[in-house]
């Protein structure tokens, strides 16, 4: 493999998602830009749709390719994916075209109704993530773990929703259920006003809770991946969840304000996380924020 192909799916990722690219740069080689490349190519799928005018495809013209991966060119993406099925014989291609489905649901769904159709699309988006990530991961084919590999993408995608209400209120999409605004007195011209009060705090709590309680199933089984392996996933996860706390410290706006991890509070995280995994101090400092 041309190692300037995988240096761009690298760049991709940490120029796309700092917190990923640093838990993840530690992972020893092919892991590592197996990685990079799976990121690169659902950024690209989820641009296709988000920022398709800066997009090199459409999300069906990637369907199609992806489809013909074994002749598709135009793209550093395909003989980088074509590498990175070869190198995990174990790695399914299902998963990629549930994210693809995932991503195409955006165009058509802009409101969701229920906490069911939430998870749904949750698991479309984010929990196939999980999926292509455990024959990566992991020396098998991550079966015996998909469970948890799924809850975890889920619950970092509640994150990103919580996260990111203006910037999809921009878009015209309002990913919070309804059901849950209703249970709170919050209504849909209270979302596009973005009133902030204890009714919205107590919604945002509520999906709080939803994504930690998939965050404690993704950790789950964690003893039963390659140390290096769980030490990333570890250390992602933290990263993620800590995003939650970002958001109470903006008093839960979300609207006119990002919420983000500091370099510094990363450092903390990772020294508590290192510390359970002592054999692996001297890569740990690899992964340090720089």
């Amino acid at each position: 493999m041309n190692e300037a192909i995988l240096s761009r799916c690298e760049e991709l990722m940490k120029k796309g998602s700092t917190s990923f690219y640093q838990a993840f740069k530690g992972l020893p080689s092919p892991r590592r830009e197996a990685v990079y490349v799976i990121y690169a190519f659902c950024r690209m799928i989820d641009d296709s749709v988000d920022e398709p005018d800066q997009s090199a495809y459409t999300i069906h013209e990637i369907h199609d390719l992806f489809t013909q991966l074994d002749e598709a060119e135009g793209h550093f993406i395909w003989p980088a994916l074509r590498w990175l099925f070869a190198s995990f014989p174990h790695l399914d291609k299902g998963p990629f075209f549930r994210q693809m489905e995932g991503q195409l649901t955006d165009l058509e769904v802009t409101h969701y109704t229920t906490m069911k159709e939430l998870e749904h699309y949750c698991y479309l988006v984010a929990g196939t993530v999980g999926e292509m990530l455990l024959p990566v991961l992991r020396d098998d084919n991550g079966a015996e773990v998909a469970v948890n590999g799924i809850a975890l993408g889920k619950g970092m995608q509640i994150v990103n929703i919580i996260r990111d209400v203006g910037e999809d209120r921009a878009r015209a999409r309002r990913y919070v259920p309804l059901e849950v605004m209703e249970k709170h007195g919050y209504t849909e011209l209270d979302w596009q006003n973005g009133v902030i009060d204890e009714r919205w705090i107590a919604i945002v709590h509520e999906l709080k809770v939803a994504a930690l309680d998939w965050f404690r199933v993704g950790m789950d089984r964690l003893d039963t991946y390659p140390v290096d392996s769980a030490f990333a996933i570890e250390l992602a996860a933290a990263f993620y969840s800590t995003i939650l706390h970002a958001v109470e410290r903006n008093e839960y706006d979300v609207y006119s304000k990002r919420a983000y991890v500091t370099d510094e509070l990363k450092l903390e995280m990772l020294g508590a996380i290192v510390k359970r995994y002592p054999m692996l101090a001297f890569q740990a400092s690899r992964t340090a924020v720089s």
